[in-house]
């Protein structure tokens, strides 16, 4: 399993952890901040893209996901379909990340859309028709209370992290995003650190006008650019899954308690018979149960009512993976896309159990 592959050299790890406080930062002040040369920085990372053990991806958050749907589908497979359904859907724009589970499903899909109705057709039109599935079931998220952008290695001091982090902005008026904005998405998850120049000359937009937008959807959060590694050198190779119940009047400040766990890589609310789900990596999968023991002392209101444990993960916010987690593609995380949504009269998808 991934975990018994070697981690990252030390060094490695910590350009990771510093491209994960400022993926966006200069090499010079990248390699200052970690005692190299801007030269010497930047080899190390190309050599680590190079090889799929990191990568960067950029994709539209914060209020602007707030506008999208999200849902979290778990699908049964007919005998030994999994790993090609997997890569199927792994092609799918509106689904961005794939996982083959050991727990309650086979697969474990989440899927966007630019609405909660072409959420639903989508669904039933083209993940639940997929040749393989037997049976889906679907949970909507109303709310992500933190994700992936925020992880990190915990390689580098507090003190190399200060240096490196950026105020968000404070502006709180309403966030105009158009055609232009999405099409400068789009490139950014292409090449993420891409400067200004470079991004207008691609878009064929002024460059002062792109570096504005640029500043304001960075500043504000509406745009993530996240540092990735890959499971097999990572030191928290495990991905578990944790379905949780608490009392809705406990469910704010249980996320937030939950966010500030180290381990935890994302927490989002569900409509459904739990109403959080939980994704922690950890060292090994044994760790999974202090893990669960410390949740249960210090939130003694949360029951566990589902656990899944990633067996091998296909595809991770647009990145396609190999059987060791390195990064081998990628697929426009382009939310916004179009979803034939069928007509009234059209007949349901009968396989689908969501």
């Amino acid at each position: 399993m991934g975990e018994e592959s070697a981690m990252l050299a030390e060094q490695d790890l910590k350009l990771v952890d510093a491209l994960q406080a400022a993926p966006r930062a200069s090499w010079s002040t990248l390699g200052e901040t970690l005692g190299l040369g801007a030269v010497t920085a930047a080899r190390r990372w190309d050599a680590l893209v190079e090889r799929g053990d990191a990568w960067l991806t950029a994709y539209a958050g914060g209020e602007l996901t707030a506008q999208l749907a999200l849902a979290f589908v778990e699908i049964d497979c007919e005998p030994g379909a999994a790993l090609d359904l997997a890569a199927a859907l792994a092609a799918d724009v509106h689904v961005v990340t794939v996982e083959c589970v050991a727990g309650p499903c086979d697969l474990l899909v989440h899927v966007v859309a630019p609405t909660l109705r072409q959420l639903g057709a989508h669904v039933q039109a083209r993940v639940a028709t997929v040749a393989g599935v037997a049976r889906v079931r679907t949970t909507v998220s109303p709310r992500m209370f933190t994700e992936g952008s925020r992880w990190r290695v915990r390689a580098i001091s507090p003190g190399q992290r200060e240096a490196l982090s950026t105020k968000q902005a404070k502006n709180r008026a309403p966030l105009r995003f158009d055609e232009a904005d999405r099409a400068l998405i789009l490139a950014l998850g292409v090449d993420a650190r891409a400067s200004a120049a470079a991004l207008a000359a691609e878009l064929g937009i002024g460059a002062t006008t792109v570096r504005r937008r640029l500043d304001t959807l960075l500043g504000r959060g509406a745009v993530r650019v996240r540092c990735e590694i890959a499971r097999s050198v990572s030191p928290a190779p495990v991905t578990v899954t944790l379905w949780l119940r608490v009392p809705p009047d406990k469910l704010e400040t249980t996320a937030r308690s939950l966010a500030m766990v180290p381990e935890v890589r994302m927490c989002a609310a569900l409509s459904g018979a739990a109403n959080l789900m939980l994704v922690v990596w950890l060292p090994s999968q044994h760790d999974a149960v202090a893990l669960e023991g410390g949740l249960a002392a210090k939130l003694p209101w949360l029951e566990i009512i589902g656990r899944a444990v990633t067996l091998r993960s296909v595809k991770l916010m647009g990145r396609l993976l190999d059987a060791a987690g390195r990064g081998t593609g990628r697929v426009p995380l382009d939310f916004w896309a179009a979803v034939p949504v069928p007509e009234h009269g059209d007949r349901g998808v009968s396989r689908s159990g969501g």
